[in-house]
């Protein structure tokens, strides 16, 4: 038979085997996002996330100037 033909059959063999394992990690008990959103602390993670972003884009807005100018002055 041909090569390829074998690795194309063993990869799918894998993966049908692995499949059931991956299905094990479902549960049945409420995820994190569904707790997080009933007590309304998805709203707490969305701001840090927010206020991160916005302070790290300022950092590389200001590092980008500081760069802009030693460039200029060479």
């Amino acid at each position: 038979m041909n090569k390829l033909f074998l690795k194309r059959i063993s990869f799918a063999v894998i993966l049908f085997l692995f499949s059931p394992v991956l299905w094990a990690q479902q549960t049945i008990s409420p995820t994190v996002d569904e707790t997080m959103r009933s007590h309304d602390k998805i709203y707490v993670v969305m701001a840090v996330c927010i206020v991160i972003l916005v302070v790290f884009f300022l950092y590389l807005i200001r590092i980008d100037r500081k760069v802009s100018k030693k460039e200029k002055s060479l």
